[in-house]
């Protein structure tokens, strides 16, 4: 089995601000050798500290979106935006909390590749996945009929509102995350819920 053992950085007052001061931590791979990992990018802006009202608005709209929504299926949305979008932080604190609803590691990592894993999933998280994809790409096109017809067929006109409402806010949410460099690795399963 392997372990990872890495330093935390803290701050003068003596709390980890979930941050790095830019140096590389060092950590023991499997009880080996130490290993230089790269340093975290520091956060270019705290949004949400400089516009609580726009946050809480975020947060109210997530809530809302994901009334009714199969909390797995959720998650493999969210982490399959945040994918496309190279979201890191939104990578991170999705595939903890898919883990922490019941969902598989293997059907987390296979999301990248869904088209070629089609096995893994049901015929209603593929038309999710698919819609979630035309969504969140839109430079590509317009979501395309079929595409839509597809996700009509499995989700009923609310469910499928609620869908797109998830796609939507998780797309924001990646744009505040990536924009605002917001730091991976220190998310804990369920704390923004």
């Amino acid at each position: 089995m392997t372990t990872i053992t890495t330093t935390t950085t803290t701050t003068n007052d003596g709390t980890n601000d979930g941050t790095n001061d830019g140096t590389a931590t060092a950590a023991t791979v499997g009880g080996g050798t130490a290993t230089e990992y790269a340093p975290e990018e520091t956060p270019r802006l705290d949004w949400a500290a400089l516009a609580p009202d726009v946050y809480k608005a975020m947060v109210r709209l997530d809530a809302a979106s994901r009334e009714g929504i199969d909390p797995r299926l959720l998650e493999l949305v969210k982490i399959r935006a945040s994918q496309l979008n190279h979201c890191a932080f939104c990578l991170d604190m999705h595939s903890k909390d898919a883990l922490a609803a019941g969902e598989s590691v293997e059907r987390i990592v296979q999301l990248a590749a869904w088209e070629e894993s089609r096995h893994f999933y049901t015929g209603k998280e593929l038309a999710a996945l698919e819609l979630t994809e035309a969504v969140t790409v839109l430079t590509d096109g317009f979501v395309p009929d079929e595409v839509y017809g597809k996700a009509a067929r499995f989700f009923d006109e609310p469910e499928l509102a609620r869908l797109i409402a998830v796609i939507t806010v998780i797309n924001a949410w990646n744009r505040f995350g990536v924009t605002c460099r917001r730091t991976p690795g220190h998310y804990t399963p369920g704390h923004y819920r």
